[in-house]
């Protein structure tokens, strides 16, 4: 038996030997990881450099990009190391850290879209009420919570995680997860389970609770409101939706795949599925929010193309 004081390393599993073809895929994650760095923060500069887009729902925007730079941070690096690399291990401190960066990237980010839910809520089904309900104080203390409860949550997970005394240290995906440190462990894992449990309702279902009723109610709103009001909802709510819908979905397929055996399942769908809320989000949210909202297109079009 392993117990957590030998365990000063993991090894991953899902990793296998694809000679030459690692520089490519080398590349392609280079790739993607310099369109998120800088795709992400052209926006943030956009809204932070405009006082036209000092308002609530582009605060929120930025908010959200920058949980996405810090999410990629988190795992685009190294991706890249073990990708290059012959020997799949990372030390047990390393990876702690890295399940604390991307738990709290995802916790964040539901939290974000959440908060731009209700945020299109009062806009669209109290415009006269707005300005009144969504002030600046009141702004910068959904943000604080958006960020603050989240970091608080997932040290919480990690203070119940590191101390578990385990009989292995192979983790069979590409990046470490809590749940499957979890369950290479000797010890009894109850209060894990359970807190896991509080954990995805907390971070998933509450969240996802305020985002069903505040479109239902912006629905309703749409559907007794003005053709403008109509307009106002459709611009502004397709690229959250889409948002929504996209994390959601990648969401859906890490929690099924961490809690359930997918050992049926082909190894590659497995790893592109376990990757795909943390590599698509940040990749599709600006060019989702950049093409579509006017405001934040036509000074990104200035800004890239004006002094040409």
């Amino acid at each position: 038996m392993i117990n957590s004081t030998q365990v000063s390393y993991f090894t991953f599993g899902a990793y296998f030997n694809i000679g030459l073809f690692k520089y490519l895929f080398f590349l392609i994650i280079m790739c993607f990881y310099a369109f998120i760095i800088c795709a992400n923060l052209l926006l943030i500069v956009v809204i932070c450099m405009n006082r036209s887009l000092h308002e609530p729902m582009y605060l929120f925007l930025c908010s959200l990009f920058v949980n996405e730079l810090f999410g990629s941070t988190g795992l685009f690096p190294f991706l890249l190391v073990q990708i290059l690399s012959d020997i799949h291990t990372v030390s047990a401190p390393f990876c702690f850290l890295q399940i604390y960066c991307v738990f709290a990237y995802a916790a964040i980010q539901f939290h974000n879209l959440s908060i731009l839910s209700y945020d299109r809520y009062l806009a669209i089904c109290y415009p006269l009420q707005y300005n009144t309900r969504m002030t600046s104080n009141k702004v910068a203390v959904l943000i604080a919570v958006t960020w603050l409860y989240p970091f608080l949550e997932i040290a919480v997970l990690i203070s119940l995680s590191a101390p578990l005394q385990l009989c292995g240290n192979i983790i069979n995906k590409v990046y470490c997860d809590n749940y499957s440190v979890v369950k290479l462990a000797c010890s009894d894992t109850t209060v894990n389970n359970i807190y896991g449990l509080i954990y995805i309702c907390l971070v998933v279902f509450v969240p996802l609770i305020l985002i069903l009723y505040t479109y239902i109610k912006i629905l309703k709103v749409c559907y007794s409101g003005s053709k403008q009001t109509r307009q106002k909802a459709v611009s502004t709510c397709t690229p959250h939706l889409a948002s929504l819908l996209n994390f959601f979905f990648g969401s859906f397929f890490e929690i099924v795949q961490s809690r359930f055996d997918m050992s049926s399942v082909p190894m590659m769908l497995r790893i592109f599925l376990s990757l795909y809320f943390l590599t698509c989000q940040p990749i599709f949210n600006p060019l989702m929010y950049g093409l579509q909202m006017s405001k934040i297109r036509s000074l990104c079009k200035s800004i890239i193309f004006g002094k040409m």
